[in-house]
């Protein structure tokens, strides 16, 4: 009988153990996949020449009088005058290889403003010195060039658009100084911004990502470059971001070629359609695009396009909201047109608008627009009051117009929403407002949708509001 038991027991515990040895199998084994690409990944270090403050500051610095004012005349007697002091600053990154012949991808970040840049491999010792190909600061992406004297293992991309939450990934690179660190982890989400750059689109992982690790690969279990590690949450323990591929890739083929890549332009600030905005302005859901400004003479101002619109379309193609429309529209070339369809004053229109360039001497044009006084009275949680010449000039206005927030009621609608004292509101639904009747009079004409949209300046720039009116 015990012996019948005993064997029951046994067998039982057999199958009970089955499952257990199942799984520990099916767990990933990344030994072969870490050799075999960790010999294309580089370390990359970098020297930057700077210069210190030099002894004209720290004298501009002490007050007239101070005994420190003769130390200074002595020490000009005896060295001369003292400007700024070079000196060196050391940077350090990963990158890996793209072609046998040393084309070498990283991070803008890593190379930017290096004097020299330098390159060496797990398993070749040697330092070679790199030159940079190209570089995009907007998607924080570099190629660089060595001369090797041999062939170099590569890696290739694959298709992050294919990856799925929860799929195994490794990332390899030089966290701190230490050469092919390998750490392993999951895709935790994708489509994550950051706001890293105007192109905010990471793929977010658990694989250990550290200071150093920025310009790496991070690797599918076939072994293909799915993303490029590029920033890190200092707050928070596991939690690492990179370039997806997909995107990665039409960039990388450009600048390894020294072309620099060339983005349509609107020439408008946008923003964020809020569920209340959305209700303000009539819209049947919180989608699109909400201009807050448009650049004078900028395209979108010489197509048609108006601040207050909400752009919801761009080419037949819906447009999410405001990160999207500005990926859609970089997608396209400068000279390209853009149909847009608009949502303004309850109902859609449509706008052509031929394309500019996106790059640094655009933006830069693209300063706050310019619109075209008494007892404070409160409107929904603010003191409001028409605004004199003396307090135009102070405000930076053209002329005097719009509403002065004097205080606000941190506890009513306009606080909630995040009003503060010295804003300036221009327009209430798109209408102007220099009286508080005149906002009255919008208020009411909005009781049926629930809300009203101010458009409000704060320090030179310009932001529409959507508040409540429900508890006005």
């Amino acid at each position: 009988m015990n012996r019948k038991v005993n064997v029951l027991i046994l067998v039982l515990s057999l199958v009970l153990s089955v499952p257990v040895i199942a799984q520990a199998r099916d767990l990933p084994v990344f030994t072969e996949l870490a050799a075999k690409a960790g010999k294309a990944v580089a370390f990359i270090s970098t020297e930057k020449t700077t210069k210190g403050p030099s002894m004209e500051q720290f004298r501009q610095q002490v007050p007239e009088g101070h005994p420190f004012h003769e130390f200074f005349k002595r020490f000009d007697q005896f060295f001369g005058p003292q400007g700024q002091q070079p000196r060196k600053m050391l940077g350090q990154g990963s990158g890996f290889v793209i072609s046998s012949d040393g084309l070498i991808v990283t991070n803008n970040h890593v190379i930017n403003g290096a004097d020299k840049v330098t390159v060496r491999f797990q398993d070749d010792k040697k330092e070679y010195p790199a030159t940079v190909v190209g570089a995009d600061q907007e998607t924080d992406l570099a190629v660089i060039r060595i001369k090797p004297d041999h062939s170099l293992p590569t890696l290739k991309f694959g298709d992050s658009d294919d990856l799925q939450v929860g799929e195994w990934v490794l990332a390899i690179g030089n966290p701190f100084g230490l050469d092919n660190t390998v750490t392993a982890g999951i895709i935790s989400a994708k489509h994550r911004i950051i706001g890293a750059g105007p192109f905010d689109n990471f793929l977010q992982t658990d694989a250990s990502i550290n200071p150093g690790n920025s310009g790496g690969p991070l690797l599918n279990m076939d072994g293909e470059v799915i993303g490029i590690n590029t920033a890190i949450n200092a707050a928070a323990e596991n939690i690492g971001f990179a370039i997806p591929s997909t995107q990665a890739a039409k960039v990388i083929a450009l600048l390894k070629q020294g072309k620099t890549p060339q983005r349509g332009w609107l020439g408008v600030t946008i923003q964020q359609v809020s569920e209340t905005q959305a209700k303000a302005l009539g819209l049947p859901e919180a989608t699109g695009a909400l201009v807050a400004s448009v650049g004078k003479n900028a395209p979108a101002d010489k197509g048609g396009v108006r601040q207050g619109d909400v752009i919801l379309e761009v080419n037949g193609q819906k447009v999410e909201d405001n990160n999207d429309l500005l990926k859609k529209i970089a997608g396209l070339a400068p000279g390209d047109t853009a149909d847009l369809v608009l949502w303004r004053n309850g109902e859609k229109v449509t706008r052509t608008v031929t394309l500019g360039e996106r790059n640094e001497k655009s933006m830069a044009a693209m300063g706050p627009s310019h619109q075209e006084p008494g007892e404070a009275s409160t409107v929904l949680g603010m003191a409001l009051k028409p605004i004199s010449d003396q307090e135009a000039q102070a405000l930076g206005l053209d002329k005097p117009q719009g509403l002065l927030v004097v205080e606000v009621d941190p506890n009513a609608p306009a606080g909630e929403e995040g009003i503060r004292q010295g804003d300036v509101i221009l327009q209430a639904n798109q209408k102007d407002v220099n009286s508080v009747d005149d906002l009255n009079a919008v208020i009411k004409s909005a009781e049926k949708r629930g809300a009203v949209m101010l458009l409000v300046k704060r320090q030179g720039r310009n932001s529409f509001v959507a508040l409540p009116l429900d508890n006005k």
